[in-house]
């Protein structure tokens, strides 16, 4: 079969040619590009002839998707699938496979963090040390002692509670499901309603879908205590970016931590989170550590010979 893989991936140059080998002595060809490049044409030029596509979260539209005929199977290195048009593959019998796991640490890490720069203001006192600032009265605040509510309790929501757990902190969650493990160190379980009303700090964690766009909405920002801080690591639409924006504006609630956005970064310049203030931006990170990406990469490629050996 012809694999491709679309990206790089964060895979050296040398690591390729090592799978090249690989697959080539089972007889497979395998093709791999360098650089990434998000233009349809590029995509279709790419993969309009493979069997496999390696890819991870460039969006692949029904129209990139038609003109690739011998597709059967995409081996997503990405947790979330969302950028993908998954209604055209299961039509067209394309098996498309997630990396669930790689970037679980990772994603978890960075939540924590950005608790933590919310708190302690520190991108925030970063700038002002190199303009010539000094603390003056600045007092931050601890992570130890205060009530975060968890907004889905999968891989990643778990992996934040045990780390908040060693901070000292009171749990609370909400999910679609009651997990025995959360349950089992001290988590209590609540409606939307009551965890946004009680948390000193809510975490989002969960995938996007029909149900969840917007399941952060305006009226439940509303709810948010004003001395309370939202962190968003999980997917963008997620969220009322624009309500999130006017209550950062208005004093409303005191801060936020974004790792992810309507669209893939860079922003427009005019985006409503880039002029809210308090608010802790990074160009979505979460899943990008040395660490996971060598995860990944291993899982991807793991799929793609459970796919060739079947």
């Amino acid at each position: 079969m012809k694999i491709t893989c679309v990206e790089p991936l964060g895979i050296s140059e040398v690591q390729f040619r090592k799978l090249q080998s690989e697959f080539s002595a089972k007889g497979h060809e395998f093709s791999f590009f360098l650089n990434r490049d998000e233009n349809e044409d590029t995509l279709v030029e790419r993969m309009k002839d493979c069997d496999i596509a390696v890819i991870s979260n460039i969006k692949l539209s029904s129209n990139v998707l038609a003109q690739c005929p011998h597709l059967k199977m995409l081996s997503v290195a990405f947790t979330g699938l969302d950028h993908i048009d998954l209604d055209y593959c299961k039509s067209n019998g394309i098996f498309v496979q997630n990396a669930a796991g790689y970037s679980t640490t990772a994603v978890s890490e960075l939540a924590i963090g950005l608790m933590i720069d919310v708190l302690r203001k520190i991108t925030e006192l970063d700038n002002l040390t190199h303009h010539g600032g000094s603390r003056g009265a600045f007092l931050g605040r601890e992570l130890r002692g205060k009530t975060v509510g968890i907004v889905g309790t999968g891989a990643i929501g778990i992996a934040t509670i045990k780390l908040l757990k060693a901070f000292g902190c009171n749990i609370i969650a909400f999910s679609r499901s009651v997990r025995d493990e959360v349950a089992g160190m001290g988590v209590e379980y609540c409606t939307l309603e009551t965890l946004m009303k009680q948390s000193d700090i809510i975490s989002i964690h969960v995938p996007l879908n029909k149900e969840t766009f917007h399941l952060i909405s305006k009226e439940m920002i509303a709810l948010m205590k004003p001395t309370a801080i939202l962190i968003n690591t999980a997917r963008g639409n997620v969220v009322d970016i624009e309500a999130l924006a006017s209550a950062l504006k208005e004093g409303r609630i005191a801060g936020a931590g974004i790792d992810v956005y309507e669209k893939e970064p860079p922003l427009d310049p005019t985006h409503p989170l880039l002029e809210a203030p308090n608010c802790v931006t990074v160009p979505h990170i979460g899943y990008a550590s040395r660490e996971a990406f060598d995860i990944r990469a291993d899982i991807v490629f793991d799929h793609v010979w459970s796919f060739l050996n079947k």
